[in-house]
């Protein structure tokens, strides 16, 4: 990640380079500037309202920004569309499941495999022209992921029937079965157990191999554990980038989440 106001370098996947979102009379955003190397995490950390999912959602199509762009790659993504990200190698969990109901856990996660199917993405969800090949290549890349998260057994169940955090890491394999060059993780904390946020932790450590990460979370000790360096929006404004520690010191963060600069900071 580049810190605020200096240039993206030449190894940055993404670069968000002075978004500003206006809804009517709000600015959900002003003039904000990062950008995510291979293999980083960064965090994306705020008060409620500070302009987080606005800013996933700039990124990955679904709102247009008043001004400023994102880069992928050094191309511009100009007027891209949610379902064609997978190609390009950025695929993003919702804060919601979005778990098909009626489709197995084998099927969910097969859905999110599009970007290898030679048929694309919309025919392999619902299985549309897609070949025998293509399935079975499909069923064995998302058997393989559901392993590696250790739910490989429930391949066959339907995710209505099962507890919240095994359908979190559901929605995760889905995400990753995609083998995507940047993952755009959503509050991926939320409602786990102690146990179960102790794995998500281990598994975005490990995914620096494979990927980058950029992490919308509100639960600080993820945050300061698993990444590289952390942004922190207010008002829809950049009030503070660096590294864990740099970002747990700073009295702008504290005051932004406390109200009071001589609190200490969240997660210290």
């Amino acid at each position: 990640m580049t810190l605020v106001g200096e240039a993206p370098s030449g190894e940055d996947l993404l670069v968000v380079d002075g978004l500003t979102v206006r809804f009517g009379g709000l600015t959900a955003l002003h003039d904000v500037r990062l950008s995510v190397g291979a293999g980083t995490v960064v965090g994306v950390i705020g008060p409620n309202g500070a302009g987080k999912t606005t800013l996933f959602n700039v990124v990955c199509g679904f709102v247009r920004p008043q001004s400023g762009r994102v880069l992928w790659r050094g191309e511009p993504l100009v007027r891209h569309r949610p379902e064609h990200l997978a190609r390009l190698g950025i695929v993003r969990t919702l804060q919601g499941l979005g778990l098909f109901a009626g489709l197995t856990v084998l099927e969910n996660v097969m859905a999110g495999a599009g970007r290898h199917a030679r048929t694309g993405a919309l025919p392999a969800l619902v299985g549309a022209g897609r070949s025998a090949r293509d399935e079975s290549d499909l069923a064995r890349r998302a058997r393989e992921t559901l392993g590696e998260l250790g739910i490989a057994d429930l391949a066959d169940r339907l995710p209505g029937v099962l507890p919240y955090g095994v359908r979190k890491r559901v929605a995760l394999a889905r995400a990753l079965v995609a083998e995507p060059d940047l993952l755009l993780l959503d509050e991926p904390a939320s409602g786990l157990s102690a146990a179960e946020l102790a794995e998500l932790a281990t598994l975005i450590l490990s995914l620096r191999q494979r990927m980058a990460v950029v992490l919308v979370e509100h639960h600080m000790d993820l945050v300061m554990q698993v990444c590289d360096r952390v942004v922190v929006l207010n008002f829809g404004e950049v009030i503070a980038a660096g590294t864990p520690a740099e970002i747990q010191a700073d009295p702008k963060v504290a005051e932004a989440y406390l109200g009071d600069p001589a609190e200490e900071a969240p997660g210290a």
